[in-house]
């Protein structure tokens, strides 16, 4: 790595020093409440990224844009973060052009944070980002690209943050999608948050154009692992002792039926909007203003509260 890369993990190197030992393995992550460690001060570290990277563009501003149906009250709004950052070791050969990831992060503080090829996992983001009450876990590709680059970090993969302050963890899973029951080199994580009950999905799908198929067969696999999870291990772990009988009448005594549907409607929503072509400029993405092929996705998500008289229905 070099400029402006090189000063940022140099900067960074007595925040990481001094957290504790990585763990060895991708398991979930979560902080010692009895750690005597001083957790990190996020605008210090993003000080700390501006300062690092002060010879580039300045990044993007961008606006959120305000969505709201306006019929009653709702609840405390939930920040979901959704990025693919450009993993370091696929964009070595534009070195120049790599900045901060954590600087985006940090700027939006989301409760949820949804990542895709992050190959520093375990160096970078996971203790940081535990540092500042972020609970996570981590799910590389089988079949990595980044593992062809020479001198790379390991293998990058999908990664899952949460606030540990709004969400209580229930449950997770790892996956390794498949397209036509074929397992293929894309993976995801689904997790059960407590809190307001969540369901959180994170993915990284099929790339370019020509494999829309593969793609379209690799989502219905992820609905199908997300219905697994949040509706069949609660009907499986109550009390009445319940099976599925569709598992039942398979070949194999263990395999569920296709997901037909998933919906989700939320009732409010705060969109970050897109940057100009004029923002953007005449190079695309990545470029000198922004650290990734890929623009991230921020949004406020709030749920509508039901009313004394819909409760008591």
């Amino acid at each position: 790595m070099g400029g402006g890369v090189t000063r940022l993990y140099s900067n960074l190197t007595p925040t990481l020093s001094s957290m504790s030992p990585l763990p060895l393995q991708p398991v979930e992550d979560k902080l010692d409440p009895g750690s005597p460690l001083c957790p990190p001060d996020p605008a210090e570290l993003l000080q700390q990224c501006e300062e690092a990277l002060r010879d580039r563009p300045p990044r993007f501003h961008r606006k959120f844009t305000e969505l709201s149906d306006g019929d009653g009250s709702t609840s405390s709004p939930i920040r979901v973060m959704q990025w693919n950052i450009l993993a370091q070791a696929l964009g070595e050969g534009l070195d120049s052009f790599v900045q901060c990831p954590m600087e985006e992060i940090l700027t939006y503080r989301p409760h949820i944070l949804c990542l895709q090829e992050v190959d520093h996992y375990y160096d970078t983001f996971q203790p940081i980002l535990a540092g500042l009450g972020y609970s996570s876990n981590f799910c590389p590709k089988p079949w990595s690209p980044c593992l062809g680059v020479e001198g790379n970090n390991g293998p990058d993969g999908c990664a899952l943050f949460y606030d540990q302050s709004r969400f209580e963890f229930l449950d997770s899973m790892n996956m390794r999608l498949s397209a036509m029951r074929i397992p293929t080199n894309q993976v995801g994580e689904i997790h059960l948050k407590r809190g307001r009950c969540l369901c959180v999905a994170v993915t990284h799908l099929k790339a370019r154009s020509g494999w829309e198929w593969f793609r379209s067969a690799q989502g219905s696999d992820l609905l199908r692992n997300l219905q697994n999870l949040e509706v069949y291990q609660r009907f499986a772990g109550s009390p009445l002792g319940l099976e599925s009988a569709y598992k039942k009448l398979s070949q194999d005594g263990l395999t569920e039926p296709e997901y037909t549907t998933w919906k989700i409607r939320p009732t409010g929503e705060c969109l970050l909007h897109m940057p100009t072509e004029e923002q953007i400029g005449p190079n695309r993405l990545p470029s000198f203003s922004y650290p990734s092929d890929h623009l991230s996705l921020v949004c406020d998500l709030s749920f509508k509260e039901k009313s004394e008289e819909e409760m008591m229905n």
